[in-house]
């Protein structure tokens, strides 16, 4: 893996955990030292975010990334292109949720960012080992997605409605 990939992965881990992270889970997690990831969370600092150094681990304080909830429906077979018109203008889908009406809020975490995220999504899916949200809830779904700016997210939602993959509200 590449460093600057690495480091996205550590702005998503480090985003979607409610407890420290420590260098050594980091370290494993991405089979590098160490000295490595004490690195690599200097450059992240160094790009804007606030990450505090404690001796359960690293914490995120503040991100200098924006987020927003879309309301999807759309079928399994265009799960694969809602979700690369997301990363490929910039977006990474942070988590998939759906609101049963018996069970209410069901949620997983996705932090997908790449087009090799995505494949692996889509074989999970494809090759049986689990099913999507969707389905239980007729294909509505939301996803929370982050970007760098809230211009991105608009052009992501424009882009998502030009494909009819905006729900409509009611």
């Amino acid at each position: 893996m590449k460093a600057q990939a690495r480091r996205n992965e550590i702005i998503n881990v480090l985003l979607s955990s409610s407890e420290p992270v420590s260098g050594a889970d980091l370290a494993k997690r991405f089979s590098v030292s160490r000295q490595i990831i004490v690195s690599d969370i200097a450059v992240i600092k160094a790009s804007g975010f606030e990450i505090l150094s404690t001796h359960y681990g690293y914490v995120m304080q503040k991100s200098p990334l924006v987020e927003r909830v879309f309301k999807l429906k759309h079928t399994t077979n265009e799960t694969e292109d809602e979700l690369k018109t997301i990363v490929e203008l910039g977006g990474t889908v942070v988590d998939v949720f759906v609101w049963h009406k018996v069970y209410g809020k069901m949620q997983a975490q996705l932090n997908i960012f790449s087009l090799l995220h995505i494949s692996q999504f889509i074989e999970g899916v494809r090759s049986g080992k689990s099913s999507e949200l969707m389905h239980i809830t007729g294909g509505y779904h939301y996803h929370t997605v982050r970007a760098e700016s809230e211009e991105v997210l608009d052009k992501i939602g424009q882009a998502l409605d030009k494909k009819g993959y905006i729900a409509p509200e009611i």
